[in-house]
């Protein structure tokens, strides 16, 4: 299993940016999908989480401005940002819980990062 992500960039103060994360390979399943990030000297910390039933957990710091979803069909999630701040620069990382075939419990994979830079 893979997590690809896509997305990311630079983007003014007030911007939006929209970061989406697809996985890949022999997947019987896949749960909880989500978004982390980690700015320079502090630790990866959760943005927001999805299950595959569409319920939402979203960080008091983004709640508002953030929306996740996701297409089951096609293993994928997305991270709309909207009123990006500078406190949201950080490397965002995308995370799922999948069971791949051949296997009997779920394991987490995480996507490489992408870098979200919010400065004026």
């Amino acid at each position: 299993v893979q997590l690809r992500a896509y997305g990311g960039g630079s983007v003014q103060p007030g911007g939006s940016l929209r970061l989406s994360c697809a996985a890949s390979g022999s997947i019987l399943s896949v749960t909880d999908m989500a978004w982390y990030r980690q700015a320079p000297g502090k630790q990866r910390e959760l943005v927001a989480e999805i299950t595959n039933g569409g319920d939402t957990i979203i960080a008091d710091s983004v709640k508002g401005r953030f929306t996740i979803s996701r297409d089951n069909a096609k293993n994928t999630v997305t991270l709309r940002m909207n009123s990006l701040k500078p406190e949201d620069t950080a490397v965002y990382y995308c995370n799922a819980f999948a069971t791949p075939s051949g296997s009997l419990r779920p394991r987490e994979y995480w996507g490489q990062g992408t870098q979200v830079t919010v400065s004026s």
